[in-house]
C-alpha cells in the first residue's frame, strides 16, 4: 500500500470511527447514568489517544523515544489549536466553567509539571513514574465524580439500547484505531521520502496524523449538537498524551532532548488552553476559533524556523 493510498483510506476510517462512537458513546452515557462529557474525558480521550501511545511505545522500544515525546507534544497543541478551533469555527461551544472544573486545571497544570522536570534536559524513569502517578490521580478523580453523577440520576429503562451503544463505540474505536494507524504511517513515510526533519516528523507530521481521531470525534460530535463530548474529548486526550503516554515512553527508555524545543511546544500549548476557557455565560466564540489557528500557524513558523536555523 503506498503512502498516499494510506492517507486517503485512513482519513475515511476516522469519519466512519467518529461517527460511531459519538453515536455510541452518547447512548452510554445516557444507559449508564454519567454525562457525556466523563466519557468524552475519559473513553473517548484515551481511544482517540491510542495512535499517541503506538508512537510512544514503539519508538521507545526502538531507542528513540524524543519522536514520541514530540508527537505527545505536539498532538496537544493540534487538539487545542487546530482541531478544537476547527469546531469553533463552524460554530461557537457551550460549555458552562462547571464542567471542565476537573479536567482544565489539570490540561494546565501538566505542560508546566512537564517544563519543570524537563529542566536538565531529560525525562528519566524517575519522572515517568512521577508523572504516572498524577495520570492515575487524575483518573481516579474522574471515576468518583462519574459515580457521584450515577448514584444522583434516576435510573433509566435502556437495557435494549446498551449493547447497540457499546457495539456502536466498539466500531468507532476500531475504525478510530485504524485511522491513526494508516495516517501516521503514510505521513510518516512521506516526510522521510521528502527528508524532513526528525523532530518536525514528531512534532507536527506525526501530531497531525495522530489526532485525526480527535478531529473526526469533535467534528462529529459539534455536528451533532454533542459539544460536551467534542471539548471533554480535547481535554482528556491532552491529559492523556501529556502524563500518561510521555510517562510510558520514558519508563520504557528515558527521554532526551533540547529543553529550548521542548519549552517551546509547551508554551504554545499552555497559551492555545489559556484561548480555550469558556466565558462567565459558558460560551466558546467563534472568535477564538479564529485566534487558535491563527496561533497554530505562527507555531508551525516558529517550528520550521528553528529547524532551519
Amino acid at each position: 500500500m503506498s503512502d498516499y493510498t494510506a492517507l486517503i483510506i485512513g482519513v475515511a476510517c476516522a469519519a466512519i470511527g467518529g461517527e460511531f462512537f459519538v453515536r455510541g458513546s452518547v447512548g452510554l452515557a445516557y444507559c449508564v447514568r454519567i454525562s457525556p462529557a466523563i466519557v468524552g474525558a475519559t473513553i473517548a480521550a484515551f481511544a482517540t489517544s491510542s495512535p499517541e501511545l503506538s508512537v510512544a511505545i514503539n519508538s521507545a522500544l526502538a531507542g528513540n523515544p524524543a519522536i514520541s515525546l514530540g508527537d505527545a507534544l505536539g498532538s496537544n497543541v493540534v487538539n487545542v489549536a487546530f482541531i478544537l478551533a476547527v469546531a469553533l469555527v463552524i460554530s461557537g461551544i457551550q460549555s458552562p466553567r462547571d464542567s471542565i472544573k476537573r479536567d482544565f486545571p489539570a490540561a494546565l497544570l501538566i505542560p508546566v509539571i512537564t517544563g519543570v522536570l524537563f529542566l536538565d534536559g531529560e525525562l528519566s524513569r524517575l519522572d515517568g513514574f512521577l508523572m504516572l502517578g498524577m495520570f492515575f490521580a487524575w483518573l481516579a478523580a474522574a471515576v468518583n465524580e462519574a459515580r457521584k453523577q450515577r448514584r444522583a440520576a434516576e435510573k433509566v429503562p435502556c437495557e435494549k439500547r446498551v449493547w447497540p451503544a457499546v457495539l456502536s463505540c466498539a466500531a468507532g474505536l476500531g475504525f478510530l484505531a485504524a485511522a491513526g494507524k494508516l495516517i501516521v504511517t503514510g505521513a510518516r513515510g512521506l516526510a522521510v521520502a521528502f527528508g524532513i526533519d526528525e523532530f518536525i516528523i514528531g512534532a507536527v507530521i506525526v501530531a497531525v496524523g495522530t489526532s485525526v481521531p480527535e478531529l473526526a470525534t469533535v467534528v462529529v460530535s459539534k455536528l451533532r449538537g454533542y459539544d460536551e463530548v467534542g471539548l471533554g474529548t480535547i481535554l482528556g486526550s491532552n491529559i492523556f498524551n501529556g502524563v500518561f503516554i510521555i510517562a510510558v515512553a520514558a519508563i520504557i527508555h528515558p527521554i532526551v532532548a533540547p529543553w529550548r524545543e521542548v519549552a517551546v511546544t509547551l508554551a504554545f500549548g499552555l497559551g492555545a488552553l489559556l484561548l480555550t476557557y469558556p466565558s462567565r455565560g459558558g460560551f466558546i466564540g467563534r472568535g477564538r476559533g479564529v485566534l487558535l489557528l491563527a496561533l497554530y500557524g505562527f507555531y508551525l513558523a516558529v517550528i520550521f524556523m528553528r529547524q532551519a536555523a
